[in-house]
């Protein structure tokens, strides 16, 4: 028979690593020297590892104890791990009030709107949020948002619109982290999980760019078109902006020869003079 650790023999064990104690539990030594009781055992081909417990607390008999129902538990088909998470998840309800990912999603953005970009962003959020994420988890409790509910919204939207589902998937890690910094759901953020997402095949990809040679000739058969689109696109050319900040331009941002973008139709929020040419001004 398997001889194992006393107690004063495991007293004395200091060495950063662990020890077998009897039925899968082990005494953990870290590298500062902490020690801790662990259950090990295999899941679905894969070695997975319960905490059970500070060895300062925690007895040596009290651990095997635990080990030994983890045993017990596994046998019966169940999983220690996802056992401890379910008990975790229903103390966060029982003492928290039990906001939903919505009402959290709805804090958070009220709290953070007054560091976005003017209203532009909020509308935003709020949109991606009430088009992708509420339907499918805005009514779920914000401690119970777990992998497969990230995955529920982001699975749909990967298919078809990649750039998207990124978006998506990042804003619903900031509300999560938000959430678990107020003690509102467990630390674990399962939007942050590596490899949530597939990669993407062959890339981002860009327009082609026009050959320096050929702008001429482009601006030209620009200048002869009479629609609004072609002056558009030639103030925009002439002023190297965005395309936004020329959509939104109004008179009253042009003061002789220099046009003044507002902060919040900027990237960086930040109010930026334009100089313009003789060209740009004349439209």
């Amino acid at each position: 028979m398997k001889r194992f650790p006393t107690i004063k023999e495991l007293e004395k064990r200091t060495k950063r690593g662990r020890v077998a104690v009897g039925h899968g539990a082990y005494l953990q030594v870290s590298e500062f020297g902490t020690r801790s009781w662990v259950f090990r055992y295999i899941r679905d081909g894969k070695a997975r590892h319960a905490g059970m417990g500070s060895a300062k607390y925690v007895s040596l008999a009290e651990a095997r104890q635990r080990a030994y129902e983890y045993r017990r538990l596994l046998a019966a088909g169940g999983d220690p791990l996802e056992q401890k998470r379910a008990f975790k998840r229903e103390r966060f309800l029982a003492t928290h009030n039990a906001k939903t990912f919505k009402q959290v999603a709805i804090e958070y953005i009220a709290q953070h709107e007054g560091g976005w970009r003017g209203d532009h962003s909020r509308k935003q959020w709020l949109a991606s949020l009430e088009k992708h994420t509420f339907p499918k988890i805005g009514d779920m409790a914000i401690a119970d948002i777990d992998v497969a509910a990230v995955l529920s919204v982001l699975d749909p939207i990967w298919r078809e619109v990649p750039e998207t589902a990124s978006r998506v998937k990042h804003r619903i890690a900031l509300i999560l982290d938000w959430a678990a910094a107020r003690e509102l759901r467990p630390h674990d953020n399962p939007a942050r999980r590596p490899k949530l997402l597939p990669k993407r095949k062959g890339g981002k990809k860009h327009f082609a760019a026009l050959p320096y040679a050929d702008i001429g000739a482009f601006m030209a058969d620009l200048r002869a078109r009479q629609e609004l689109p072609a002056r558009t696109l030639e103030f925009l050319i002439l002023t190297a902006t965005r395309t936004g900040e020329v959509l939104g331009a109004r008179w009253n941002e042009i003061n002789g020869d220099v046009w003044t973008i507002p902060g919040e139709r900027t990237k960086n929020g930040k109010a930026h003079r334009v100089p313009l040419s003789r060209q740009a001004a004349d439209l």
